[in-house]
This record gives structure tokens, sequence and C-alpha cells, in this order.
């Protein structure tokens, strides 16, 4: 299976991306992850994608582009892959489409004040990378590895606002685009973890057993002219 999981920030993708890779044996493949990795080394990549994120601003396609065309070929692409974060353009999506067949779209919809509000307590580990949401009163240390929590630089709820318009705005063509393709697969992302994990395994499952289907059809099809 070759899947994408689209949706704003902060409406879970990571949470149910996790899931989804383990479930199906999926590569889970985040443009947010390999950004991060740059930055963290500094490389000249990384320095330039940082400057563009801590204002809430998107990566130029070439660069997204490039990254993503060399990961999907690597070993652990075999079995299928998972999209987490691309495309976020109609002109990434009509690169990915030149280079992969794929077999559905999840696209986790949630209101953008219920965003904000999650913003609010959204933490991340420094260390391992894990994501958290930290409640008053709780203490800010992660639950993987025990290292103190921090804040994104993009988190506060202005940053937030900028982050969503700019998804919003340039997701609307993407959307139509895989739309009418038929892959598009509607999540309500207001749900809990659980239900809303619930609602995309039905999904895929659904989209596994058409798959199925259709080449079971064909192979008929083709011993009846035999």
């Amino acid at each position: 299976m070759k899947l994408i999981l689209l949706g704003p920030p902060a409406a879970g993708k990571g949470t149910q991306a996790e899931g989804i890779a383990e479930r199906y044996s999926l590569a889970h493949i985040s443009t947010g992850d390999m950004l991060r990795a740059e930055i963290a080394l500094k490389t000249p990549l990384g320095m330039q994608a940082k400057a563009l994120i801590d204002e809430g601003n998107l990566v130029p396609d070439d660069i997204i582009n490039a990254m993503v065309a060399n990961r999907i070929l690597q070993a652990d692409c075999a079995n299928g892959f998972l999209l987490d974060g691309y495309p976020r353009t109609l002109a990434q999506a009509e690169v990915l489409a030149a280079a992969a067949d794929i077999d559905a779209v999840i696209d986790i919809e949630c209101d953008s004040e219920i965003i904000i509000r999650r913003v609010a307590s959204r933490r991340v580990c420094p260390s391992c990378g894990h994501t958290q949401s930290v409640h008053e009163g709780e203490a800010e240390i992660c639950e993987k590895c025990g290292a103190a929590l921090i804040q994104r630089a993009d988190d506060t709820e202005e940053r937030m606002r900028h982050r969503l318009d700019v998804y919003h705005e340039s997701t609307e063509p993407l959307i139509s685009f895989y739309t009418e393709r038929g892959l598009i697969v509607p999540i309500d992302g207001t749900r809990t973890i659980p239900e809303v994990a619930e609602q995309i395994f039905a999904s895929i499952d659904g989209k596994q057993a058409e798959k199925k289907n259709a080449c079971c059809c064909c192979s008929c099809g083709e011993k009846e002219h035999e």
C-alpha cells in the first residue's frame, strides 16, 4: 500500500501515522522528521528550512521533492509507504503522481479552534523527538526518555493561525486533485485518538479489499480469454 496522510498542523497526524505504519508494515516517511534532522545537523538545507519554518512558511517544493524522491526508492519502502506531511501543494502532488501510484489519501479534518487549543498544551522532546500534550500542573518531562520538554517556536497562537491559513490555502487544490481521482478518505479528527485510528484502519482495510477484488477480476478476465 502507498498512502498519503493529510491534515492541518496539530491534527494528530504524527500519532496516527505511527499506528498506520506499524499495523500495515509500511515505511513512515515524515518530511517534518527529515527536515528536523537536517536542522539538528545544521546543514545548509537545515538552516534554510529552519528560517522558513520558524515563520510558519512552507519549504520550497524543489527541496522537498528531491528529499522524498530519494526516500521512496530505499529498500524499506518495498512493501509500501506512508507519506506524512507530503505532498502539501498541487505541484508536489503532480511530481509524486509521476513517481508512484498512490492507493489512498487519508485526510484528517479538524476545526481550527480545536487545533489552537491543542497547540497550547503541545510540547516536544529535544532529545528523542517525541511529542506529547502537557496540561496545567503536569511535569514537562518526556514520557519516552525522561528529558525536559520544550515548546516549538512556531507553536504560539499567532504563528499557528498563520500556519493554518497557509495550510488551507495550499491544500485546497490538493484535496480537489485527489478527490477527482477517487483517492480522498475523509476522517473526523475531532474524535479521540483511538476513535480516529479506528476510522482510518477501517478505511484502509476497505481500500485493500477493493484493490484485491480488482486484481482478482483482472486475473479472471485474462483466464477467460486464454
